[in-house]
């Protein structure tokens, strides 16, 4: 139920965004010199790397589809990058991601190879579900950046206080996931978006 909540979800997004996907990619070539799109390698269900897919908000840096992840660098991020991220209008690449079956509208969000490395025998439960595009980890974290940029060592912030916390979160989930709590979170994520 949950892969064809999915690809009905994704296929069905695809073409009612269309437009604001055209509208956007246009500005994002006009004011961003480079690529529409953002690709970087992540870690997937068993462990399996795939390109996870965004709308770009960044100056291109040669490293970051290769898997980097620089924590609370926000310097290279465009103007029109910003408004994207705030937005969360950068995620909605990631239909792709869910049609094509690497990722779930719902689940825990996928890393970076590098963070995976950090508590494994953590991710081995979490790698046992499909990533998503949204979860709770996201909607408690939205203001992810804003905490690593004020922080002095947005790593270590990031490793030893936001990524444990992420990772309760995300074996929580993969314990408790269901249906209707998928729904549940879905309308918890717009509410956010739309409201805060």
């Amino acid at each position: 139920m949950k892969r064809i909540f999915d690809l009905i979800t994704a296929t069905l997004g695809l073409i009612i965004l269309l437009p604001l996907f055209i509208i956007v990619g246009l500005f994002i070539l006009i004011t961003m010199p480079g690529p529409v799109f953002f690709r970087q390698q992540r870690v997937g269900q068993l462990g399996k790397p795939f390109q996870l897919y965004k709308f770009r908000t960044m100056r291109v840096l040669k490293d970051t589809e290769k898997g980097s992840f620089h924590a609370g660098d926000n310097s290279r991020i465009t103007p029109l990058g910003r408004i994207l991220r705030k937005t969360k209008i950068d995620e909605l690449p990631q239909l792709i991601n869910v049609a094509r079956g690497e990722m779930s509208v719902v689940g825990p969000r996928p890393e970076v190879e590098q963070w995976t490395q950090v508590y494994p025998e953590k991710w081995e439960i979490v790698h046992r579900v499909k990533p998503g595009i949204s979860d709770n980890a996201s909607i408690i974290f939205r203001n992810e950046e804003e905490i690593l940029a004020a922080s002095d060592n947005p790593t270590e912030t990031y490793k030893n206080v936001i990524l444990p916390r992420k990772l309760d979160f995300y074996i929580q989930y993969v314990n408790n996931h269901s249906f209707w709590g998928d729904i549940r979170l879905i309308f918890k994520t717009l509410k956010t978006v739309i409201f805060k």
